[in-house]
């Protein structure tokens, strides 16, 4: 084993030398080198490097100091976050009180349960083992460690857990009050137009009973409709998730519209807007509602079970089509609504309509298949009961959708099925419809905006798939709520994150960034009885996005006394 120095320029020109542990070793007869460590800048091992190589050679001490390495941990998700935290403007708009100036404000802790919701999502349990491995630290740079005990089945003591409870439980009491402040910051800081806000509901599940006020049984979403559920609203503007809402988990989406667009005007001081919503946001009241109010809406039209949208399919048949971009296979028709002002839009994309061209042949000859079984048993005698039978062929056709595509019938103890006509489903695939009233909007202007509300499931796959919001364990009406909007808050790091990436011209998702940023570690070590502590460059990704964020200074904030502590102090 030998020492290199690696050079590590930063964006302001000046260079900082760091030196790594390298053992060479055999590898299919060629002799190839890896680090084994990175042991932190030359300028504060430079005293101690004659005594490393003397140590890697084997040679006898000649001295009584020593080296050792006390203690590692991941440095750079948590860098990052801070930056963009601060970025954000979370330290003014959750400052101190000052009435405990020794404890750990609720901005700092705060700030931890959002890094830890972002980098490693877990339970507040979770978050012990989490500062274990990273370096949770707060603006002081003073790291904040676990407290553990010795006996039970839950390890981690109370006096670690309840001041993250309280956390909670403080910050969800500022939540609207951030909100506002938040939507402020960003309109600043990337010019927001309000114009159109895009809204759409995600559900998500419980573990256990969960409060009543809010765990009901409902429509959901996860396929878990044995579990009590809330529902999630996100309201969003030019990409941002600008307000949250919780619901009780058996409301029908519709009934959620009003008060979400209430709580715009009276917080955000929205006077007119688009609202963009999904087929499950269109009722008579809402839309009533939308213009007494002077807003405008997009929304989708259901295409099931309604005669009005056969008729605008017909009629677009005949109309005049357009495509819904440059080279695009997708196309657009305008069609005149039922009432005046009312415009139509029918929208075919190519992709949808092979997707469910596939999905109703596979469906059709898998139906097929089981009622000639079904007709073979009844024909052999197999099959006699009537009742039996009728649910038989019930089960069949509800597994796919058979009721749009067969009928059958039972006489004399004769079971027979044949194909309905498939003009209707062949009329509906590859297609949507869209409602507006809004008079300058071009017909390609409108799917533009329609296809935008994508972004919100984006933001709750985000939220359910990447930081975890799911399944809910708490049981306080509060503490559910204060669980989504720590969620809400690394998904907003995270969508800004994503937006200098982007800038930067990087190659990465947040996912792949997140995971490079961890090769980023804070070492401490005892050299010859003095303390040092070093930050390591990290990989060559990592020193990209830190590069394209202009984080020059690795090392965690200074403070003038460096003591562990945990958030009770």
């Amino acid at each position: 084993m030998f020492l290199r120095i690696v050079p590590i320029r930063r964006p302001s020109g000046k260079v900082d030398q760091y030196v790594r542990l390298v053992e060479s070793y055999y590898d299919r007869g060629k002799i190839r080198q890896r680090t084994i460590a990175n042991l932190g800048r030359k300028e504060l091992l430079a005293p101690h490097v004659d005594r490393l190589v003397e140590l890697l050679r084997g040679e006898p001490p000649k001295t009584t100091g020593s080296w050792e390495a006390k203690s590692a941990a991941v440095w750079g998700p948590t860098l990052v976050a801070r930056l963009l935290w601060e970025e954000l403007g979370f330290p003014e708009l959750l400052e101190a009180s000052g009435k405990r100036p020794q404890a750990v404000s609720l901005e700092e802790r705060a700030f931890v349960l959002v890094a830890h919701r972002l980098i490693c999502p877990g339970s507040e349990h979770a978050l012990a083992q989490w500062l274990e491995t990273d370096y949770g630290a707060d603006r002081r740079g003073e790291r904040i460690l676990p407290i553990w005990k010795e006996n039970g089945r839950v390890r981690v003591d109370h006096r670690f857990l309840w001041p993250w409870y309280r956390t909670l439980d403080e910050l969800i009491q500022r939540k609207e009050e951030l909100e506002e402040g938040l939507f402020s910051r960003l309109r600043d800081l990337f010019s927001l137009q309000p114009e159109r806000v895009f809204y759409d509901l995600t559900s998500t599940y419980f573990e256990g009973e969960g409060p009543e006020e809010l765990a009901q049984f409902g429509y959901s979403r996860d396929r878990r409709g044995g579990n009590r559920q809330i529902l999630l609203g996100v309201v969003m503007v030019n990409g941002w998730p600008i307000a949250h809402h919780v619901f009780r988990g058996n409301l029908k989406d519709g009934e959620t519209v009003q008060r979400v667009v209430e709580d715009l005007e009276k917080r955000f001081g929205l006077r007119r807007v688009v609202f963009v919503g999904d087929r499950g946001m269109v009722s008579t009241a809402n839309l009533g509602f939308l213009w007494s109010q002077g807003h405008g809406f997009l929304v989708g039209l259901r295409r099931r079970r309604s005669s009005e949208v056969l008729e605008y399919l017909c009629q677009a048949q005949a109309g005049c089509w357009q495509p819904c971009a440059p080279g695009s296979n997708d196309r657009v028709c305008e069609v005149p609504g039922r009432l005046p002002g009312q415009r139509i839009f029918v929208v075919e994309s190519a992709e949808r309509l092979a997707y469910e061209q596939a999905m109703r042949e596979a469906a059709v000859s898998k139906i097929r298949e089981e009622l000639e079984k079904l007709a073979k048993q009844v024909e052999q005698g197999e099959l006699r009961d009537p009742e039996k039978i009728r649910a038989a062929a019930g089960r069949i056709l509800s597994a796919h959708h058979g009721h749009r595509y067969f009928c059958w019938s039972l006489s004399s103890g004769r079971f027979e099925f044949s194909q309905e006509p498939l003009e209707e489903e062949k009329l509906l695939e590859g297609k949507y419809l869209i409602l507006t009233e809004e008079k300058h909007l071009s017909a390609v202007e409108a799917v533009g905006a329609y296809k935008e509300l994508s972004q919100v499931e984006r933001a709750f796959r985000k939220l359910k798939d990447v930081l975890e919001m799911r399944p809910i364990y708490h049981h306080d009406p509060q503490r559910v709520q204060a669980h989504v909007f720590v969620a809400a808050l690394a998904f907003l790091l995270d969508r800004l994150l994503e937006k200098k990436l982007k800038l930067a011209k990087l190659p990465f998702s947040t996912e792949v960034a997140w995971t490079h940023l961890r090769t980023v570690h804070v070492v401490e070590a005892d050299v010859g009885g003095t303390k040092h502590r070093g930050v390591t460059a990290g990989n060559r990704q990592a020193r990209q996005i830190l590069s394209a964020l202009k984080i020059s200074s690795l090392e965690p904030w200074k403070s003038k006394k460096r003591t562990s502590k945990t958030p009770t102090q």
